[in-house]
């Protein structure tokens, strides 16, 4: 609801919208105003007196609870809200420490990778030195063999 300018401390309104019937100290149906003066304030709603400017000292901030059982439903809300999240965190924590160990275990499986990739390389040059030398020693046989039926 949007604030009016008016000559007193606060537009008025009948309508409550989602605000609970609040009673002034004559037993009428108090007003639901806001705020129209520069301040930190300025805008915020509550309930007055429907008799003002001659009030009956009737005043209560719109968004605040004064009914024990309201205070009572917001703090177990608010005690409902920290389980929950207390319970993610500890699901959180547990999902941490699995991806740690499968880290770990991966790190474990890289390393090994690495030393059989490394052998696998070197075995590999062998065959090809293994490969050289034969060609070597095969070219040589057919050159000594050609060189031998010449002379």
């Amino acid at each position: 609801m949007s604030c009016h300018s008016q000559s007193f401390s606060g537009c008025s309104s009948r309508s409550r919208g989602s605000y609970p019937e609040v009673k002034c100290y004559h037993g009428e149906i108090a007003l639901l105003r806001c705020v129209k003066h520069n301040g930190p304030t300025m805008g915020k709603k509550f309930f007055g007196c429907a008799y003002w400017p001659k009030t009956c000292g009737f005043f209560k901030w719109a968004d605040y609870p004064d009914d024990i059982r309201e205070l009572q439903m917001l703090v177990f809300e608010k005690d409902t809200k920290i389980a929950e999240l207390e319970m993610e965190k500890d699901f959180l924590q547990d999902k941490v420490k699995e991806l740690k160990g499968q880290n770990v275990y991966l790190q474990d499986q890289v390393e090994e990778l690495g030393i059989e990739n490394t052998e696998t390389v070197l075995a590999i040059y062998s065959a090809r030195a293994d490969r050289k030398l034969i060609v070597s020693l095969a070219l040589s046989w057919v050159l000594f063999t050609v060189v031998f039926f010449m002379y």
